[in-house]
């Protein structure tokens, strides 16, 4: 089958860290160039997305937030946009408040990092901004909260997951190290949700996407599209629901499945 897209995760995925392995950037560029779309799927937010987009020369729409907003560069802008219920999000910043982690939450146009000692502001993208306590705004629920910290991320289970399960995602992610983080979104916010939106709005259909993931909440987006490709590294339940299983992301996992498909299909 020919594809017209491929949704690719970054963390764990496309990234290596913080960087785009340079056999990545070639096979993406290769894969854009043959007229194939590139669609970024993240847990991180829009801008950074974007931005990433934008240094590989593709200028796609990004599922960004894990899948709680697309976001079009090149107009209208948003497409897709679902935050967090209030109630929980006041219940997650006083757990994230009262225990030492690092919570990251994003909003509309800023992204909030909670967290013990100042960091560097040299590491802090434009759209960042440290505190020392949530402050919940009404006005501006959170999109997605990534949680880092076991006594914050066992509380989270243990006291809220069950009691707001009908209102929110709570799902394993990859984060820019490589570890296990909690992304938590509302019901409605999935990759797989995002990528039917985005699919929509560029009039193809999701059959036609091939997606790249390596983490629990790449699953959705799996579900959906024409055929899946887990990174060599994910775990056994995420390699069981794709089409094919590449490389670990420091192996080109990315580069690797793109040549392949570019070459003879999955």
């Amino acid at each position: 089958m020919n594809y017209a897209a491929f949704a690719i995760d970054l963390d764990g995925t496309l990234l290596v860290g913080d960087e785009v392995p340079e056999v990545n950037r070639q096979a993406v560029q290769a894969a854009s160039q043959a007229g194939i779309r590139v669609l970024i799927a993240t847990a991180r937010w829009a801008q950074f997305a974007v931005r990433l987009g934008e240094d590989l020369g593709i200028q796609d729409p990004v599922i960004a937030c894990s899948g709680a907003q697309v976001f079009d560069p090149a107009g209208p802008g948003d497409v897709y946009d679902k935050r967090l219920p209030a109630a929980f999000a006041k219940a997650l910043y006083a757990i994230c408040n009262a225990e030492r982690c690092i919570a990251t939450v994003t909003l509309g146009d800023e992204v909030e990092i909670k967290m013990d000692g100042r960091p560097d502001a040299r590491h802090l993208a434009p759209e960042m901004r440290w505190s020392v306590e949530l402050q919940l705004d009404q006005s501006d629920l959170p999109r997605v909260a990534a949680i880092q910290g076991s006594r914050c991320v066992r509380r989270i289970r243990c006291e809220l997951q069950d009691a707001f399960s009908e209102q929110v995602n709570i799902l394993d992610s990859i984060g820019p190290t490589g570890k296990t983080i909690l992304a938590i979104t509302s019901r409605e916010a999935t990759k797989g949700a995002a990528l039917a939106q985005a699919c929509s709005h560029m009039g193809i259909e999701p059959s036609q996407v091939v997606a790249f993931g390596d983490a629990e909440n790449d699953l959705d987006m799996f579900r959906i599209a024409g055929a899946s490709v887990a990174m060599g590294q994910a775990d056994d339940a995420t390699k069981a629901a794709a089409t094919f299983v590449s490389k670990a992301n420091t192996e080109g996992g990315v580069a690797h499945a793109i040549w392949r498909l570019l070459e003879q299909g999955m």
